[in-house]
């Protein structure tokens, strides 16, 4: 009985959070779902049970299927502990789950000017990337044009436009967000 009080409010808590994160209103959700406003509102206060009957028309309204409204609440650790992977010249740490994101990968970089006597070559790929600087400045090249992004600031960029970039004058730290074909491409060398 408790893991079924428990599922009930994991469902509840998921359909007024989808319902507040479209910013509708209950009896805009209601109207949508053909309930009424208080059933709603009783449905989402755990003061009435929610029926598979509802159910059906509340995923559909919100946009969901309702394997993800009844999924079981993940068990996994929220915490993600990044292990330094060296190259020459860079470090990067991996900050997001590979299983989450929709497949998107957050990566800290720390690039070392010293590294790169030259501008590292462009290069293409499927895919975008997107990167701020937290600490230094880094230099973009994208196709003919160079960019100085320094902390602060952020860059986003189709990566089919031969690109790289590298730091200027001191250590650079670099927070960065790929597409999935981003990070394979960039996952087995250290040239950005």
């Amino acid at each position: 009985m408790t893991q079924e009080l428990e599922m009930d409010t994991i469902v509840r808590l998921r359909i007024r959070g989808l319902r507040q994160a479209k910013g509708w209103s209950l009896e805009s959700l209601a109207s949508r779902a053909g309930l009424s406003v208080s059933t709603l509102s009783r449905i989402e206060t755990g003061n009435r049970r929610i029926a598979l009957d509802q159910l059906v028309p509340l995923a559909t309204s919100l946009d969901t299927t309702i394997d993800e409204l009844v999924a079981p609440a993940a068990e996994q650790d929220a915490v993600i502990r990044p292990e330094p992977v060296q190259y020459p010249g860079l470090t990067t740490w991996r900050l997001s789950d590979p299983e989450g994101l929709n497949g998107t990968v957050v990566v800290k970089m720390r690039i070392d000017p010293r590294a790169a006597e030259n501008e590292p070559e462009p290069r293409v790929h499927p895919g975008k990337d997107w990167f701020t600087v937290l600490r230094g400045e880094i230099r973009l090249r994208l196709g003919d044009r160079v960019y100085h992004v320094k902390a602060g600031q952020a860059a986003q960029f189709d990566t089919m436009t031969p690109h790289s970039f590298w730091a200027v004058g001191e250590m650079a730290e670099v927070l960065s967000i790929m597409d999935p074909a981003g990070h394979h491409a960039h996952r087995d060398d250290a040239t950005a």
